[in-house]
């Protein structure tokens, strides 16, 4: 089976999207050996991509664009890729992030719809250009794909709710975490020095800055919880400015840290260090950190919302994110009930046995065999 698989959005900086692209294509090939993988990228693919354990058995397809051109690179999505995948005779194509070429003669086609948030929060998720972008080209894919692959059960009832998909031609793919570390740590003793920890609790919630992260619920947490500190890495945006005009107004300024984008090395330091992880979003499609904190044994508080109780089970603290005394009801069991935090170490390892890369692919092998078989294509 040959498969093209767009990734022509992927950069430096692409998140759990570049983390599902990145892990899909080697846990496919180690299930499908036999499976012909396109991979097509942009002329600003991260350079480490090449240096992944599986950069020698796809083919590389470079179109000649730049992340930094026009919304979602329109030539290259539906003009070079279509031609593209005709003159590979690929079966298949996979947009990986909300994309796929329309009605390509001849060849099917998979989108992973990553959630819709862009759609319920609008300017809160991003500037109006890239929402109108979305929703003229996301939209477009997901009704004209022959089948949509949502990341859990929560966004594949919203994609039917709220756009109208018939649920029928909706498969789910959980995605899964590595039993392991993401990258080699760096030393949490240079970390703490670097950001001026001292030995405080660390409260870690890996999250864009986004309103409906709900940042500020953690930030209003601490003036009750004496001394620890927050710790938020995460491209810099609009909004951070109001974070940090909260923790003044609050008195807590110096018991946060706003950290910019980090490597993976440095992320995988702070999980280390953290005495526990928070995610209090008001609404997600999946929620990957989720499970990184829980497979690096560091309890986890998040949300009711959106697709966390689905990833989180038993093995999180679940609150009402718009309850400030529920959230920080919350914290302080994580950070003074040992016994607690404990025991939800031990749920969170046991839960993420079941969210591993090698059932996201077979999933998505699945989905890949329905769409190939649902009727002709001219």
């Amino acid at each position: 089976m040959r498969v093209a698989l767009n990734m022509i959005w992927l950069g430096p900086a692409s998140g759990g999207a570049g983390r599902y692209a990145r892990e899909l294509v080697g846990a496919l090939l180690a299930l499908r050996p036999d499976l012909h993988l396109h991979l097509v990228v942009s002329r600003d693919a991260p350079e480490d991509l090449r240096a992944e354990p599986w950069a020698a058995d796809v083919r590389w397809e470079v179109m000649p664009v730049r992340l930094s051109g026009p919304p979602f690179h329109l030539a290259a999505q539906f003009g070079g890729l279509p031609a593209l995948a005709i003159a590979r005779r690929v079966a298949l194509v996979h947009g990986l992030a909300n994309v796929v070429p329309l009605r390509i003669p001849r060849v099917r086609s998979v989108v992973t719809l990553l959630d819709l948030i862009w759609l319920h929060e609008g300017a809160a998720w991003g500037d109006a250009r890239a929402v109108r972008a979305l929703r003229r080209l996301s939209l477009m894919s997901a009704r004209g794909a022959d089948r949509v692959l949502a990341l859990s059960h929560a966004a594949a009832r919203d994609f039917s709710e709220t756009i109208g998909l018939d649920a029928a031609k909706i498969d789910v793919a959980p995605l899964g975490v590595r039993d392991g570390t993401l990258a080699v740590a760096q030393d949490k003793a240079r970390l703490r020095s670097r950001y001026e920890l001292g030995d405080a609790p660390v409260i870690l919630c890996v999250a864009q800055k986004r309103p409906y992260k709900n940042i500020a619920a953690l930030i209003q947490a601490l003036p009750s919880l004496p001394g620890a500190i927050l710790v938020t890495p995460g491209a810099p945006t609009d909004h951070e400015q109001e974070l940090r005009e909260l923790a003044r107004r609050l008195g807590v300024a110096e018991r946060v840290r706003f950290l910019a984008w980090v490597a993976e090395s440095e992320l995988e330091g702070l999980y280390g260090l953290a005495s526990c992880f928070a995610l209090p979003s008001r609404i997600e499609g999946f929620g990957l950190p989720v499970l990184e904190a829980m497979c690096r044994g560091v309890p986890v508080a998040c949300a009711d919302r959106g697709a966390l109780p689905e990833v989180a089970g038993d093995a999180a603290l679940l609150f009402d994110p718009d309850v400030q005394e529920a959230v920080t009801a919350a914290l302080r069991t994580l950070l003074c009930d040992r016994a607690r935090a404990a025991d939800l170490v031990r749920r969170g390892r046991e839960r993420v046995r079941s969210f591993t890369w090698e059932r996201t692919a077979q999933l998505t092998l699945e989905s890949y065999e329905r769409a190939l078989g649902s009727g002709s294509r001219g």
